[in-house]
């Protein structure tokens, strides 16, 4: 059973990470929805940790801001047209937004693809 409350969308995009304890890095973002999001990083954060997540929204300047919680850590093997991959990553759970970014949010996530 699926226990998601929101859809998500495959996009790969770049993120920008920020925390009190590790402070700033770059990463992938890998799908999102308006509940949160999976980060491509090398060395994810522990469960737990607090971060914002700074992203623009496709064909705009818009910058969304959100925190969030890390929930999940995931190493992924898959085959793709390239042939055999892995990822490491991080599932954030949005916990609230800054300024205008949930409704910027809402806007963008209606131009992406579903993903299943």
């Amino acid at each position: 059973m699926n226990k998601r409350h929101a859809m998500r969308f495959e996009k790969v995009f770049p993120v920008i990470l920020s925390t009190e304890a590790f402070g700033e890095c770059n990463a992938m973002a890998r799908n999102i929805s308006a509940g949160g999001i999976l980060i491509e990083i090398s060395e994810p954060m522990p469960l737990g940790t607090e971060v914002r997540v700074h992203f623009w929204m496709p064909d705009s300047q818009a910058t969304i801001v959100a925190r969030g919680e890390v929930k999940n850590h995931y190493f992924l093997n898959f085959a793709d047209g390239a042939g055999q991959r892995s990822l490491t990553g991080m599932a954030i759970r949005f916990t609230e937004f800054e300024a205008e970014s949930r409704e910027l949010l809402g806007l963008g996530l209606t131009r992406m693809r579903i993903l299943h």
